[in-house]
């Protein structure tokens, strides 16, 4: 999880929903611990001024899947980069896209080396 920058690590429910309230623009997103369930991890999506938030987790098999809405089949990623990537796309069984990324800039600027070459801001493709 390390190499995702929008992982924001343990930090409260309150603080996620106070950075992406601040991003202030509909698809903002992290990514954060659980505060409940240990080793589970929750992808906060803001629209229309409410976070919304869906589970992510990795399977035994070594998968990673989200909780999506009722109905909609889940799917599995090998990477949580490919299931960011996935989300980013309409109708996946979420409130919206995901579209701005909020970017943990404490974690990056306290690595250095360690991700050379990343692009933290994560530009479209």
């Amino acid at each position: 999880m390390d190499t995702v920058p929008v992982y924001h690590g343990a930090i409260t429910r309150e603080a996620g929903e106070k950075l992406l309230l601040a991003a202030g623009t509909d698809g903002s997103y992290l990514l954060r611990d659980s505060e409940s369930i240990p080793g589970v991890y929750c992808l906060c999506v803001l629209h229309q001024g409410y976070v919304y938030t869906y589970r992510v987790s990795k399977t035994e098999a070594g998968s990673w899947s989200a909780e999506t809405a009722p109905g909609v089949q889940r799917r599995h990623f090998r990477r949580v980069h490919n299931l960011i990537s996935a989300f980013q796309k309409p109708n996946q069984g979420i409130v919206t896209p995901l579209q701005n990324p909020v970017v943990n800039h404490v974690k990056a600027s306290c690595s250095p080396g360690r991700n050379e070459g990343y692009d933290f801001h994560l530009q479209p493709s």
